[in-house]
């Protein structure tokens, strides 16, 4: 499955779509979605671009919700420990998982020019461990992440 988020599409359907599963997980593993956690998922699905903390509390400000860190980190730890978004190291922030009830590696290509992240599952996570297992090491966690530019800005580059 690959993103969508560089190609031109529907995006309220995708948000819909996300907010959808990710009520769904969460009422699976029976944790509770709060309405600050939703809104902080929601905030990350408005665009395919990657916020860092402070970015999602000024937003969650603005609305009136919130206006102390712990309560923008609290809610992202919840949605980073449920799968539902990911860190991405590089920046410093966060981003919306394309695909939440699936055990992958993903592969974050990052837009240096439009900052847009796309989500690519080319691995699973068991895959990648196979293929990096050696003298019993266990793989937990993976983080890969490629900056570049996506096609669109890449063609602005070049016109």
């Amino acid at each position: 499955m690959q993103s969508t988020a560089f190609q031109a599409h529907d995006h309220s359907k995708c948000v819909t779509t996300a907010l959808r599963r990710a009520q769904d997980t969460c009422a699976a593993r029976q944790v509770r979605l709060t309405p600050i956690r939703q809104r902080v998922l929601e905030i990350l699905l408005e665009s395919h671009r990657a916020m860092g903390a402070y970015d999602v509390l000024g937003r969650l400000s603005v609305e009136g919700l919130a206006d102390k860190p712990p309560v923008a980190y609290r809610a992202l730890n919840f949605l980073l420990e449920q799968g539902l978004v990911h860190r991405i190291e590089k920046l410093n922030a966060y981003v919306a998982c394309d695909c939440p009830i699936e055990d992958h590696a993903p592969t974050f290509l990052i837009c240096m020019a439009c900052h847009k992240v796309a989500e690519s599952h080319n691995f699973s996570l068991d895959d990648v461990q196979d293929s990096l297992a050696t003298d019993g090491f266990t793989v937990s966690r993976i983080v890969v992440e490629a900056e570049g530019l996506c096609a669109h800005c890449h063609e602005g580059e070049n016109a």
